[in-house]
């Protein structure tokens, strides 16, 4: 597939998945490849400056990603990855106040739910879903379908100032754990 140019490979967890990129470095050419998720999105065969950055889109929101390359010493690079402006690991973070993701198994299916915190959207397996929202005495509950079965995306106080708004989600009425991604 890249050869044995690839320099940096990141995953980088988007609403609409969980993307590969993989980055090829050759430093003697300058030439630079960049595949998302297998599929090349940037080829420059010949460069006569090593530096400098990749620009590209990402996922179904086409959310900006930069590749940056620097010379660190002699022919030695460093390579950093930027999402949305931002670098991976202040992405990553942000995204871990503004999102709330759900792995799950339903009918022998893998699923991953994915709440975006700040407009209530649900996005399942990269599909944005159709959802019914309602206030009710506790919170807010969100319902929408999965693979047949019923969801229930539940916002409710933490009941302590510094917990905020708790989301938890229910399947067919059962409380899903909650992913790390």
């Amino acid at each position: 597939m890249l050869g044995g140019d690839v320099v940096a490979v990141w995953e980088v967890a988007l609403s609409d998945g969980v993307y590969r990129i993989e980055f090829a470095h050759g430093t003697t050419t300058g030439k630079r490849i960049v595949f998302v998720n297998g599929k090349e999105v940037i080829r420059k065969d010949w460069m006569f400056k090593l530096v400098g950055k990749e620009t590209f889109m990402v996922g179904g929101a086409n959310t900006k990603a930069t590749i940056n390359i620097e010379a660190v010493s002699g022919f030695a690079y460093e390579y950093s990855l930027n999402i949305a402006g931002k670098s991976l690991q202040k992405f990553i973070d942000n995204r871990a106040k503004t999102t709330k993701t759900w792995l799950l198994k339903v009918g022998g299916e893998d699923y991953r739910v994915v709440l975006e915190k700040d407009t209530m959207d649900v996005w399942c397996n990269g599909q944005k879903m159709e959802t019914t929202g309602e206030f009710v005495d506790d919170g807010t509950e969100t319902h929408f379908m999965v693979g047949g079965h019923e969801c229930c995306i539940k916002a409710a106080s933490g009941g302590q100032k510094k917990s905020g708004i708790v989301h938890y989600l229910l399947l067919d009425g059962e409380r899903v754990t909650a992913s790390t991604q």
